[in-house]
This record gives C-alpha cells, structure tokens and sequence, in this order.
C-alpha cells in the first residue's frame, strides 16, 4: 500500500508540470495581456471584467506602484496619441515580460513549488489571500451540494432498482429526467422569480452567505441564516448532479442484481435486506464511489460559476473566471495549479476507498 500511494504521489509532479506548461504555452499565444491592459485602461478603452470590479481591489490597477504609475502617465499624456516607450518597458518589467518565456516558467515553477504564488496584478494584495477570502463561498457550495447529492440520490437509486418497474419508478425517473433536463441557471433564475422577490414569494435572500450583523447573532441563529442563504443556490446546483447519481446507482444496482452470486444467495436463504447490503451493495457502489472525485471537484471549483453570479456570491469560480478576463496571471496560474493538486489528491483518495470497499482489488499488486 505504502509503495503505491507513493507512486501515485511522484506521478502527480510530472502531471502537474504538463497542465501549467501546456497552460503557459497557450497563455503566450493569447491575444492581450496585463500590459495592454494598463495602456487599455489609461486610453479608456478598458471593457474587460476589471472594470467591473468594485472593492476588494482598490484602484483599477490596483498595486500601488502601478497605479500611481498610470495616474503619472494618464495625465502627462493625456489627448496624446500614445505612450512614452520607456513607461511601456517599465510596465512590461513590473510584470516580469521583460525576461525570455523559459526563464520566466522556470521560476514560477520554483516559486509554485514554494507555494509562492506572488500578488495579483491589479489587486493589491498576494494570490493565497485571494483565494482565502473566497474558499468560504466555494468550500459552502462544494461540500454541501455533494452532501445533500449523495444522501439523497443513493438511497432513491436504491430504491427504484429494487422496485424497477413500479409506479414508483416511473413518476420518479419522469420527474429526474426534468429536472436533469433544466439547466441549473435558468432553474436558479426560476427559484428567485418564485421564492426571493421575484414576482411572487420574497422567502430567501439575494446575496452573499450570511445576513448583515452575522456575528451578532446566537449561535443557533447564525446556523439557521447561514442555510437560509445556501437554500436557492443549492437546489439549483443539486438538480443535474442529483439525477445523474440517481440513475447511476440505479443502472448499477440493476446490473448486479441480475447477476449469478445474487440468485445463490437468494437460493441459501438470505433475506432480501441481507442480499441487498450484505452482498450487492460493496459491489454496485464501485461504479458510485469512482465518481465522487469528478463530482466534487467539479461542484467545487468550476460548477459554481453561473450560480455565484446568479446570487451574488463571490467564490473561487468568479475569482477565476474574472482573473482570465482581466489577464491576471498569478491568479489565474495559482488557482489552475491549487485546483489541479487538490483533483488529483482527491483521485488518490478515491482510488484508496475502492481499496477499503472492495479488499478485492489491489492496486500496488498492478504493473506500473
């Protein structure tokens, strides 16, 4: 075991130098950058998700240096036709574009491996900060839809295999296949039409996880306002995942009740809750079990983009998705490279529960 996991730790440097450099590279050849940003922003031409942002970050340009910096030349070349060259080198190596591609990817590679990410380029303040003050936001979202997920769709699943066929079976599966059909946006946009002020009911808020005065609040209170404001999101994030892991533990419990080990256990004498928990279920709960990695990270990190939008909520999604449109590259590269360990940290995990599940299978006795 100990040899296994060991392996699998050593893959994941190699793994994680091919997603940043094939994300290096593609970065080199996009249109657009941090420095014609600041020259963008200094024109007025700025229309990216910057200057959209307010709080949090400050000036436009928010490191100081650089503010101050455009301030300077916004002024000094205000109504000229362009930029004084010596400016625009000092922005490029305020950005560190002065030096060569290689030699600047080798030493994000060394500082990444520090867990340096550096400082955003147009927020005052490092990349790990960042991405703290949004974990919260995304951890909520995360966790709780892939909670809520499992213990409802594993036990539902179970039960239509068992009764496959029913009048149960077929109004449940019509109203999955709904629900799975609708997409979680336009469901969320539903939600609040419905239930937060909308055009009916105003139940629930619009924004943020917590109420004003939070702190304030017994603790009983703060529990009760903090899923208050989590409701709308994740009924709205939970309605796709939940009926994909419905019919998945479904499809997987039917195949293994057809099998032959089913019918002989059933042949020794074994109750139907005996042959369902005590024989079926370490089996059909494999193919369950194998994507949880996939569902978590996706609920995570990435599936939460249109729905923290939706209700105002600032998570890792929107902090990624406005760090690519601003061409904020630390951000960008210190949450690709958090996301990619975190994936495959998890992957090993998962690989470790088929173990404890199924003592059957042996992944170190596999030639590598």
């Amino acid at each position: 075991m100990s040899a296994y996991i060991a392996r699998r730790l050593l893959l994941m440097i190699p793994t994680l130098l091919g997603i940043l450099f094939v994300s290096f590279v593609v970065v080199q050849f996009a249109p657009g950058g941090p420095v014609e940003r600041v020259i963008a922003q200094l024109n007025g031409a700025d229309t990216g998700a910057s200057s959209r942002i307010s709080g949090g970050g400050g000036d436009l340009v928010g490191r100081p240096q650089a503010g101050a910096a455009a301030d300077a030349m916004n002024s000094k070349y205000r109504g000229a036709q362009g930029l004084d060259p010596d400016f625009i080198k000092s922005l490029e190596k305020q950005f560190g574009f002065d030096k060569p591609a290689p030699e600047r990817f080798a030493l994000m590679l060394w500082n990444f491996a520090r867990f340096d990410f550096g400082k955003s380029y147009f927020r005052d303040v490092s990349v790990l900060q960042l991405i703290k003050e949004k974990l919260p936001v995304s951890m909520s979202l995360g966790i709780w839809m892939t909670l809520l997920t499992y213990l409802i769709s594993i036990p539902l699943g179970i039960r239509k295999a068992v009764r496959d066929g029913s009048r149960f079976d077929v109004w449940t599966s019509g109203v999955i296949i709904v629900g799975f059909a609708i997409p979680g946006f336009l469901f969320a946009i539903l939600l609040i039409i419905l239930f937060a002020g909308g055009s009916f009911l105003d139940l629930f808020p619009l924004r943020g996880l917590t109420s004003d005065g939070w702190s304030q609040f017994p603790w009983y209170w703060k529990i009760i306002d903090y899923f208050w404001h989590l409701a709308l999101p994740l009924v709205s994030m939970a309605l796709g995942a939940f009926a994909t892991m419905t019919l998945l533990t479904k499809n997987s419990f039917l195949d293994e009740i057809r099998k032959q080990y089913v019918m002989t256990a059933r042949a020794k004498g074994c109750s139907e809750r005996q042959v369902l928990y005590n024989h079926i279920f370490r089996n059909a709960m494999l193919i369950v079990v194998a994507g949880f990695p996939g569902a978590f990270i996706h609920a995570f990190f990435s599936g939460s983009l249109l729905i923290e939008t939706i209700f105002s909520l600032d998570g890792l999604g929107l902090l990624g998705f406005e760090s690519v449109l601003n061409r904020d590259y630390p951000v960008v590269f210190g949450t690709l490279y958090i996301f990619s360990l975190v994936g495959l940290v998890v992957n090993l995990l998962s690989d470790l529960t088929y173990m404890w599940i199924d003592p059957r299978i042996d992944f170190e006795a596999r030639e590598v």
